[in-house]
């Protein structure tokens, strides 16, 4: 058998994923995205196939010096939850995207629920 990438097992821990969760008009979805250097977050409707808002690293206006770090995924999960209020969402449901919750994925999460998503 030939061995996988561990870009291709997170793909296939994400496809597993997604087929139990599922974003609506009442709880959109909270999709993560990680990179290298950057981390990105979006609010999915899945009904419609629209995003509702999204946050990350890369915008100037997060504030984000370097954003590969802990602090910088406090900072998008904070910003993703004001603009998540701003739309007139509370409960939303997470998608780690086949990441482990651990690291910049977890302080994403629980910084967004700091500032009031419910998940």
């Amino acid at each position: 058998m030939a061995k996988q990438s561990r870009q291709d097992v997170r793909r296939a821990v994400h496809l597993r994923i997604r087929k139990k969760v599922r974003g609506n008009d009442a709880r959109p979805r909270l999709a993560i995205f990680r990179s290298i250097n950057h981390i990105y977050a979006q609010l999915i409707n899945d009904d419609k196939g629209v995003t509702v808002c999204s946050a990350s690293t890369v915008e100037k206006s997060a504030g984000v010096g370097n954003g590969g770090n802990i602090d910088a995924a406090k900072t998008v999960g904070r910003l993703i939850a004001e603009r998540a209020k701003d739309k007139g969402v509370t409960q939303v449901v997470f998608d780690r995207g086949g990441y482990i919750y651990h690291g910049r994925v977890k302080a994403l999460a629980e910084a967004a629920r700091e500032a009031g998503l419910q998940f």
